[in-house]
């Protein structure tokens, strides 16, 4: 079987090379086309390519100038953020400048309105002192012995009632008066020193065992409204020199 089957093989190779003996000769233009496309199919060999001296000192060149181009530009960005912090610190400096304004405006119209205040009932107060003044000179109109009289008679009775009842009227109205900031003062009760401020001065004159400037008398006493003089006390002041 073995046999068979070689002597089968031995037919087909045979038949096979007739005929690839009997094919045609390929024609000259394929032949040609053919050692083409084997020269393209081998492999290239490698090669180096080198820069010649002008192209290289062109690319130089073109650095130089790409890192000039850049420190302009970071020339400019530089003198940009410069100019942003110059303009921040002045904003910053009119921010802070127009609250410092704001806030003393604040208080100046505080301030004001306080003031006004205080000082609403000024003319009111100004007309109203000499009624006080006069109130005070019926008051020191009547002398301490009739108060205390030693022999207590029906009118001197009916004196006593009447300085009473205006002494109190007096410290009544003295009392709602300072309320209101009017206050009544008199420098002679504490012998104080002779103040221009406070004070006017209608005479001088010497007097032993006192200092100078020191007010003795009390010719109409003063007024503050609020801390405010409103009316100066005119005194008597000592002038030994």
């Amino acid at each position: 079987m073995i046999q068979r089957t070689l002597l089968r093989q031995s037919r087909v190779l045979g038949s096979c090379i007739r005929s690839s003996q009997r094919a045609p000769l390929p024609r000259p233009q394929f032949q040609l086309m053919s050692q083409t496309l084997s020269a393209f199919s081998r492999p290239v060999a490698s090669s180096r390519w080198y820069a010649t001296e002008p192209e290289a000192k062109k690319d130089g060149a073109e650095g130089e100038k790409s890192e000039e181009k850049g420190g302009e530009n970071g020339d400019s960005s530089k003198k940009d953020l410069e100019a942003k912090n110059k303009e921040i610190i002045d904003l910053k400096d009119k921010y802070l400048r127009s609250v410092a304004e704001f806030r003393n405006l604040q208080e100046r119209t505080k301030r004001d309105m306080q003031a006004a205040k205080d000082f609403a009932i000024q003319k009111f107060a100004q007309d109203l002192i000499d009624s006080v003044d006069n109130l005070d000179r019926a008051l020191a109109m009547v002398p301490e012995e009739k108060l205390k009289p030693q022999e207590k008679t029906e009118h001197l009775q009916d004196l006593v009632s009447l300085y009473d009842g205006l002494k109190m009227t007096e410290n009544i109205l003295m009392s709602t008066l300072k309320k209101h900031g009017l206050e009544r003062f008199d420098p002679s009760v504490e012998s104080e020193k002779f103040n221009p401020n406070e004070h006017e001065a209608t005479f001088m004159t010497p007097m032993q065992g006192q200092e100078d400037n020191t007010v003795f008398h009390t010719q109409s006493k003063g007024f503050k409204l609020n801390g405010r003089i409103l009316r100066a006390a005119k005194v008597g002041v000592v002038k030994n020199n």
